[in-house]
């Protein structure tokens, strides 16, 4: 599944979990909006989604892991360990 459509799935999802209808994010985005992203046709920038994450009350990178991981705990899991190793690579390149 492309990450586009898998983004779609995770804001619908967290969306829902939340009891969250898409008149709920009025203040950052349109329903309309929200349906088109819902439903795929769009991609928000960073700063949408940080303002969408907001009303949904959770952190980006939340929405990023079920957007690539799904909601299998292992992927998370292998997910999240493929994210502490190169951030570890990184800081270290950087002490370099």
């Amino acid at each position: 599944m492309a990450a586009k459509n898998s983004l779609a799935t995770a804001i619908k999802t967290v969306r829902k979990a939340r009891g969250l209808s898409q008149e709920a994010f009025s203040d950052v985005s349109s329903r309309t909006y929200l349906s088109t992203l819902e439903r795929g046709l769009k991609s928000p920038t960073l700063s949408k989604l940080t303002e969408l994450c907001e009303v949904m009350a959770i952190h980006p990178l939340t929405l990023l892991t079920l957007t690539y991981a799904g909601d299998r705990t292992a992927n998370v899991d292998r997910l999240l360990a493929q994210v502490q190793r190169e951030l570890a690579l990184l800081a270290e390149a950087r002490r370099a």
